[in-house]
């Protein structure tokens, strides 16, 4: 009876061990949901903001053209009689490239030549032969006239003394008189006409033998320019790249015939922003990236257009490479990336860090040392591949988040570990 009694005094006092540690342990759950909840701390990494250069590259892409190209069309209608040169051929300026046929045009030339050769003959028998005896004439017809004259007069004279001393009848005098008006209107005549030829003719004679000359010698030198069309020549130094017919084949006017580049120097023309084309210049250096070649060129803009293109409302800029560049061929799609701006000490930010607020509003997150992420807003400069220029909101030094802070509020607790400052280059895409 009394070993029973001690066995139950003894499963008592453990049953009320138990139930203290249950309350206990719900005492302590209480006390814990009813106190306040510890804010997350975010893991974050933070680049320091830096001093460095800093350059604006306006890319694009642009496509390939000669400096010179010639597409050569013949003037004249006519067979080909034969091609002197083949594609990729290296032509000189005035090398006979082809030839068509001309006999036609070579007998139309050698007509035109004779008549104008028959014209020349004819002014110089005009003005060397013909007009001078003319004038050698008329002056011994006027002299002729005066001699008859004066002879005329003297009768005349010593009629009327005889008839005024009545010893001459009245008839004999007015022959006499008229003898002397007729030799008077002879005399004037032959002057007149020595006087014009001297003043009037000559000068026609001189217009009619130089209007003949000069129309004889158009006509023979449109015929010659016509035979010269038969001869297809380059107007520059190049490489033949088309040559689409082939001798005995009709060459129309007006229509390709040959094709000749001049490859020694290419140019990658590309159509840009008004607003980013205001900030190049010729002379700005360039770099042209070829389509699956992991080296680019070095080149510079040669050409930035002073008008927009009706078009598109963009402007044409031009590239030209540095040294000519195998590599580089007419027809190409390349990508030209052109330094407009260098600022050499700028407060520079991985372009990851910058970020942008509901008001489209620039902003970057700075570490604090008070393991806080604060909103800085910024005013951005130049925009670079892997960097930002920071004019304004960001001293030198200043840690701003480059990761893990997209979407993070303002006022974020943080564990920040400091990442290495890239040595990235600073040029725009």
């Amino acid at each position: 009876m009394t070993f029973h009694t001690r066995h139950t005094g003894a499963a008592y006092q453990r049953h009320l061990l138990l139930g203290a540690g249950l309350v206990a342990i719900l005492c302590v759950a209480g006390c814990g949901s009813s106190g306040k909840e510890k804010a997350p701390v975010v893991n974050v990494e933070a680049t320091p903001a830096r001093r460095a250069p800093i350059s604006e590259i306006i890319s694009a892409e642009a496509l390939v053209f000669p400096l010179q190209q010639a597409i050569i069309t013949p003037k004249i209608t006519s067979t080909i009689k034969t091609f002197e040169v083949q594609r990729g051929s290296r032509v000189r300026k005035g090398q006979l490239l082809a030839v068509l046929e001309n006999a036609d045009l070579s007998a139309a030339s050698e007509q035109s030549k004779g008549e104008f050769e028959q014209a020349q003959a004819g002014y110089i028998a005009t003005t060397g032969a013909s007009l001078p005896e003319q004038i050698q004439k008329a002056e011994l017809d006027a002299a002729a006239a005066k001699a008859a004259f004066n002879a005329q007069q003297t009768v005349y004279d010593s009629r009327k003394a005889l008839f005024d001393q009545g010893a001459l009848p009245r008839r004999d005098l007015d022959s006499a008189e008229v003898g002397l008006a007729q030799a008077r209107s002879q005399y004037q005549q032959a002057a007149k006409q020595l006087d014009d030829l001297q003043k009037i003719g000559q000068e026609q004679a001189l217009k009619s033998a130089t209007g003949q000359l000069s129309a004889a010698k158009g006509k023979y030198l449109g015929a010659q320019a016509q035979l010269s069309y038969s001869e297809i020549r380059s107007p520059i130094d190049g490489v033949v790249t088309d040559r689409p017919l082939f001798p005995g084949e009709l060459a129309t006017a007006n229509q390709p015939l040959l094709t000749v580049m001049d490859t020694s120097k290419l140019i990658a023309k590309a159509h840009i922003a008004a607003a980013e084309a205001s900030r190049l210049k010729a002379g700005d250096p360039a770099q042209i990236q070829l389509p699956g070649d992991e080296n680019s060129i070095a080149a510079q803009v040669a050409l930035v257009s002073p008008a927009l293109d009706p078009g598109s409302t963009t402007i044409e800029v031009w590239v030209e490479a540095a040294k000519p560049d195998p590599r580089i061929r007419p027809g190409m799609t390349v990508t030209i990336a052109m330094t407009a701006q260098t600022v050499n000490d700028a407060i520079v930010v991985p372009a990851g860090a910058l970020l942008k607020n509901a008001e489209d509003v620039p902003y970057v997150l700075v570490a604090g040392s008070d393991g806080i992420a604060h909103a800085h807003t910024v005013e951005v400069g130049i925009r670079a591949a892997d960097a930002v220029q920071i004019l304004s909101g960001v001293s030198f030094g200043d840690a701003v988040i480059t990761s893990g802070g997209y979407g993070l509020p303002d006022g974020t607790a943080i564990k920040t570990a400091v990442a290495k400052a890239p040595e990235a280059s600073t040029e725009q895409d």
